[in-house]
């Protein structure tokens, strides 16, 4: 009941704005948001748009060379709102994106005040001086690039096993980015955030110590058409080779979660268990004529990963310590469709973990109608597990992004 309140009560919003005289309302080519709207005076603006994946998922259990334990399901991936725009200045953006479906709301707790995890991005980016942006709110922290493409313009239905593990997603704090040109040609972007440490939408305040995430990245031939370096696939069909080499290095102080920022809270019988998480990224993006490539790799390491109680007892919580690495490569035709494969190790500390060694291996067909904004994709899978059953998974999403 609560999600169609929320709807209804955002409709009726746009819907007075829409009908407004003191706005300057345009509606959009399809993809570009439902509205754009500008005030009367020119000192702020707002483009709302909406999207949606629709996911079927069939898996089989590989025992014996033979498919046994078949599932199936249908699921509404994600539905979001998204809004943003610029406030007072043009130098003065804010973006907004909030998850309707259940998978996008779940995770609540009583850390997040016992209510669904509605809002995934809620931040202010502020340029001001020359190219630096200080940047405040709740929004993805510069992490590895996978996690940082859009979950709907990403080149396989869904991302790796890498990120899956690895990746630190969103947490509230304030970020300061700064990018500069060495010659005609080499860019070289700075990031750097602060933020609480527990992941998005935690009410009770910080609750270990804080979070300090530093990137750079590289792109010696210039800046990719339309931030083709934070979108899957080389839709934009680079005419000149496009490079993207970078680096990120996450320490979290007092981590309280069994990955980092994500995963799940770590207790002893004093309350809270905490230790040092750190995490580095290493990512690269090639494109060039409808070819694609991209590589990552992942390390995380905690001084202590293993949760104890006061007399020295484990409480069975422990950080998921250990390696992966992702690699990704496609190629798109021009009649928009794109094959495109992946291969993926994921290598956790067994000892600590408990968790065995996994290699998946992925192939999947594209096809563009729209660009990432109207598509199908469909992807199988192969997944090697050691010292336990194999696993095929076959996926077939659609999305639609207005």
């Amino acid at each position: 009941m609560k999600n169609y309140l929320l709807i209804a009560n955002l409709f009726l919003l746009f819907t007075t704005l829409v009908y407004s005289q003191e706005n300057n309302i345009k509606t959009t080519n399809f993809g570009k948001g439902i509205l754009n709207i500008v005030g009367k005076d020119s000192t702020w603006s707002m483009n709302f748009s909406a999207r949606m994946q629709i996911l079927s998922t069939s898996a089989w259990d590989v025992v014996d060379d033979k498919l046994t334990n078949p599932s199936q399901d249908f699921l509404l991936r994600r539905s979001r709102l998204k809004f943003n725009g610029f406030a007072y200045s043009p130098k003065l953006t804010y973006k907004m994106e909030i998850g309707l479906s259940n998978t996008d709301i779940s995770g609540g707790s009583e850390f997040t005040g016992n209510t669904p995890r509605y809002v995934y991005d809620a931040v202010i980016m502020w340029n001001f001086y020359k190219n630096l942006e200080l940047w405040a709110g709740q929004t993805k922290l510069p992490g590895n690039v996978e996690r940082v493409i859009s979950s709907g313009n990403m080149q396989l239905v869904d991302r790796s096993l890498l990120n899956g593990e690895f990746n630190i997603d969103r947490d509230m704090g304030i970020q300061l980015r700064n990018h500069f040109t060495i010659g005609k040609e080499f860019l070289i972007r700075q990031k750097f955030a602060i933020s609480q440490g527990e992941g998005r939408n935690v009410t009770t305040g910080n609750l270990g110590g804080h979070q300090y995430t530093t990137r750079i990245e590289f792109l010696p031939f210039g800046e990719f058409t339309k931030d083709g370096d934070y979108s899957g696939g080389d839709l934009k069909r680079e005419i000149t080779p496009k490079l993207s080499v970078a680096s990120t290095y996450d320490f979290n102080n007092n981590a309280v979660k069994t990955k980092s920022n994500q995963g799940n809270w770590m207790f002893t019988d004093l309350g809270f268990y905490e230790t040092n998480i750190k995490t580095l990224f290493v990512d690269a993006m090639f494109k060039y004529r409808g070819f694609s490539f991209m590589g990552e790799f992942a390390d995380r390491k905690a001084s202590d990963p293993i949760a104890k109680n006061s007399d020295g007892t484990l409480t069975g919580d422990v950080v998921h310590v250990g390696q992966s690495y992702n690699l990704q490569t496609g190629y798109l035709f021009k009649n928009n469709y794109e094959i495109a494969t992946r291969f993926t190790q994921l290598k956790l500390d067994k000892v600590i973990t408990g968790k065995n060694l996994k290699k998946q291996f992925t192939f999947g067909v594209s096809k563009y109608i729209v660009g990432h904004k109207l598509k199908i994709q469909s992807d199988v899978s192969y997944l090697g597990v050691e010292n336990a059953s194999d696993e095929i998974m076959w996926r077939l999403q659609m999305d639609l992004h207005f």
